[in-house]
């Protein structure tokens, strides 16, 4: 069985905290590699200590046993360190669809000046900060000012 279809076979694994969206949409999948019957599957957190990772290690497990192997090993990789330029566009567009605003492109630039965050409900850019902190670490809680909906906005890192 090759990568492809290993990485095929995880797309049924999800974000425990955002269950709409699949490791590899949320860019947590690195890569899997075959030897003989195993399977080495390499994963990197959102941000280290993500609590998320110990259900994800096991979902990935559970899938590949329940595929026929049953020697499978999950390795999380630190570095290089995730980014939310990893999430794929169908990722950034079930984001929105689940009511959470994406991430700003942000590449290499300082992420917090100039970024444009829009209300995943009706698209306004009118839009107040209200915590630095959402429903996770690695989300903030905005409103829109336009129909009064408070939001998600998964941070840009």
């Amino acid at each position: 069985m090759s990568e492809t279809e290993i990485l095929r076979l995880l797309e049924c694994v999800h974000d425990p905290e955002i269950p709409a969206l699949s490791i590899e949409d949320l860019g947590v999948l690195r890569s899997a590699r075959v030897t003989d019957n195993a399977v080495e599957v390499v994963i990197t957190p959102t941000y280290s200590g993500c609590p998320a990772m110990d259900v994800i290690e096991a979902d990935i497990v559970e899938c590949l046993n329940s595929n026929g192997f049953r020697d499978v090993l999950v390795t999380t990789r630190l570095a290089p360190a995730w980014t939310t330029e990893w999430l794929t566009e169908k990722g950034r567009e079930i984001l929105k669809k689940s009511g959470i605003a994406p991430p700003s492109r942000c590449g290499n630039a300082d992420f917090s000046v100039n970024k444009i965050i829009e209300c995943p409900m009706c698209d306004s850019k009118s839009v107040e900060l209200l915590s630095q902190f959402g429903t996770t670490a690695c989300k903030a809680l905005y409103r829109c000012q336009k129909c009064l909906e408070p939001f998600d906005y998964f941070k840009c890192h």
